[in-house]
């Protein structure tokens, strides 16, 4: 395991420790998955990718208060992969949203929009379901209540807004949960800095930004009005501490406004995982 060490100072009586893993990338199937499916299990990220997450668990059990997974627990869609979410996501002690790859039946074999998440989702359900919500969930952990936010397609919609508000009257320090991250400059700097790609697969970026971008990244990326509204809340809004997210592979911390840190954290496939201190 690779351990990050952070702390996020927000005035608790009694220090929070949340253990924030992201991008695990598990690929299982069985006798019930096609052919195609067992192809995809074989494109593997690490071969360790399963043991690295057995090794966050218990060292989230030992040591922190709750493990936050922020998505992509899974690299696709499969009977086996359904299977085995009820399993890992029944232990009380994980927090779970989902990513864009819970979603993916083949890996990129089509445009992926909120049609083809819902019938991902319905899939899903007809095997079992994940035992845990995947689009919207919540948890209250020592005085910090922990909201998760399924943004796996680059939007917030307008119902997230009208249920994050509620979040907020509950009087407590919010800390957001979802898979990927804000546009910030310094990350969308680094990102190409580091990983020239056709785009930096931030949530938010304006026309200016998404010059750099090829046109099919523009075009799946650009925000909406629901999506820029529920961004100006966030910054705007000072029960919202901090955000928790992953997507980009690496791992990055910056301040979104003077009160608001985004934690990014790497891929779980690789080990890695972030300890917040919260006090």
């Amino acid at each position: 395991m690779k351990l990050i060490k952070s702390t996020l100072n927000i005035g608790l009586e009694k220090p929070v420790k949340i253990l924030h893993v992201t991008d695990s990338h598990l690929g299982f199937v069985d006798e019930y998955d096609n052919p195609r499916k067992h192809e995809l299990a074989n494109r593997l990220f690490s071969p360790d990718k399963e043991k690295y997450l057995y090794e966050h668990i218990a060292y989230a059990k030992e040591n922190c208060d709750v493990l936050v997974h922020t998505g992509d627990l899974f690299d696709f869609v499969s009977h086996a992969n359904t299977v085995k979410a009820r399993e890992i996501l029944s232990d009380d002690h994980i927090f779970f949203i989902a990513g864009n790859h819970e979603y993916s039946q083949y890996v990129g074999e089509a445009w992926e929009d909120n049609a083809y998440r819902m019938n991902s989702y319905m899939e899903i359900d007809r095997m079992g379901g994940f035992g845990v919500p995947m689009l919207w969930n919540t948890k209250t952990v020592g005085g910090v209540n922990i909201v998760g936010i399924d943004n796996s397609y680059y939007l917030f919609e307008d119902w997230h807004l009208e249920r994050l508000k509620k979040e907020v009257e509950k009087g407590l320090p919010v800390i957001l949960a979802f898979h990927d991250p804000l546009f910030e400059q310094s990350l969308y700097d680094y990102h190409y800095q580091h990983m020239p790609h056709d785009c930096t697969y931030l949530v938010g970026c304006d026309e200016d930004h998404l010059n750099r971008y090829s046109e099919f990244r523009a075009v799946q990326q650009r925000p909406d009005v629901p999506t820029l509204r529920f961004i100006d809340y966030v910054k705007h809004e000072p029960a919202i501490r901090a955000i928790l997210t992953g997507h980009v592979h690496f791992s990055y911390e910056s301040n979104l406004t003077p009160t608001l840190t985004q934690f990014v954290t790497g891929g779980g496939y690789e080990g890695v995982a972030r300890e917040i201190t919260i006090v």
